[in-house]
């Protein structure tokens, strides 16, 4: 994310967006300014199909970091979209409170009767319903979080792997040395649980890391004859515990990310994997001329693979069974609203963050817009929250 400011700014829209979300890309404008008035309605991280046709989704902590987001309150929604007309109805939107104390560690709004949280507390990215409680993965400790249907804290969950608590430089107790030294802690800023899936049956949760681990020895990226991997844990839910099983999941290239997970059935499931890039390749700017007004990183890698944990290796790396390209997608009946051409559409966002199963041939897909600092759909623009659906049959049944 861009930095942020060295003194405080409170006047509105004063502060012009500015879309640089990689280390590689040239800053371009996007349109919309910060400070925002009021409280927006954006960054869609976590998708959950419900039986009435609506979705269950989730806001993540605002913009980007606990330093610029502690006014952005934490929410789940429930919204409605009109396939026929390209409208989303917010049906429902909930704000998370611990009234009763149940996080571990003060908040911003430690000293109000509601308690509510904001960005400035955690970063929730993932989020799955079982029975009468909903479960959260949050990137900043990493934690889980439990609440109730009506977002009310019931616990927090500390993250053990191996039999040891993993945390990253924004756990609360991952403080800085009297005297300049080295920090420990065991996953980058913003690689905690990014995507994690819930068993059909909701005794167990699988929170995945959006990072690898750093391995103790030299803080290097956990790794295996070269091939970068993140962390598949497994929660059990009616023990409150992790049972100490994980599962490795090898990114094609060391610098990807993940952006969700959710299981089509009790073995198998679907995974984004993305490079940190965005914006349309046709649009790209000229060998060694970044400029605004094109695309100087353009995405290149967003895909969906279906992982098999039934097929695991002996080391324990779920078998990738196939994948489909989110920049290749055939669009023969020229249904897309935006983001078509020449019977293709492409999905060019920095942050792809929600993927589930609809049914036996389709499932949604949705980005995450990082208002105001994603422009991947067009030049100069604030990225929308798009949602799609995708038949993927073939995907779905490979073996």
């Amino acid at each position: 994310m861009p930095a942020r400011p060295a003194k405080r700014v409170d006047t509105p829209e004063s502060m012009p967006g500015i879309s640089a979300l990689s280390d590689k890309a040239a800053p371009r404008p996007t349109g919309i300014s910060l400070p925002l008035k009021g409280q927006p309605v954006q960054g869609l991280s976590g998708i959950k199909t419900q039986k009435d046709g609506t979705f269950l989704t989730l806001t993540d902590n605002g913009f980007g970091s606990k330093a610029n987001s502690p006014d952005a309150m934490l929410m789940f929604h429930v919204v409605k979209p009109d396939w026929k007309t390209g409208a989303v109805e917010r049906a429902s939107t909930t704000f998370l409170h611990d009234p009763d104390r149940k996080v571990p560690f003060r908040i911003v709004n430690e000293n109000t009767a509601k308690r509510y949280l904001t960005g400035g507390d955690f970063d929730i990215e993932s989020i799955q319903p079982i029975g009468d409680t909903l479960w959260l993965g949050d990137e900043f400790g990493p934690f889980l979080i439990k609440t109730d249907k009506n977002g009310k804290v019931l616990q927090v969950f500390e993250t053990m792997v191996d039999g040891k608590p993993v945390r990253s430089p924004d756990h609360p107790a991952t403080l800085m040395p009297a005297v300049p030294g080295p920090v420990k802690f065991d996953v980058r800023r913003s690689k905690g649980f990014e995507g994690m899936a819930a068993s059909p049956d909701g005794k167990f949760l699988y929170p995945l890391l959006e990072g690898p681990l750093l391995t103790a020895a030299d803080g290097q990226p956990e790794s295996k004859e070269g091939t970068t991997y993140l962390r598949i844990l497994e929660f059990d839910v009616d023990k409150g515990a992790y049972t100490g099983k994980s599962w490795k999941y090898a990114l094609e290239a060391p610098t990807n990310s993940i952006g969700d997970f959710n299981l089509i059935d009790a073995q198998s499931g679907l995974i984004i994997e993305r490079d940190d890039s965005e914006g349309d390749p046709a649009l790209a700017c000229a060998a060694g001329a970044p400029k605004p007004d094109c695309f100087n990183v353009p995405a290149r890698f967003k895909r969906i693979y279906k992982v098999d944990f039934g097929q695991a290796d002996g080391d324990g790396f779920v078998k990738k069974v196939g994948y489909i390209d989110l920049m290749d997608i055939d669009n023969p009946n020229k249904v897309a609203r935006q983001g078509g051409k020449d019977g293709k559409f492409t999905f060019p966002f920095f942050t792809i963050e929600n993927v589930d199963v609809l049914d036996g041939d389709r499932i949604i897909v949705g980005n995450d817009n990082n208002l105001p600092f994603s422009s991947g759909r067009a030049l100069g623009k604030s990225d929308d929250n798009e949602l799609v659906i995708l038949k993927v049959t073939d995907l779905l049944k490979a073996k």
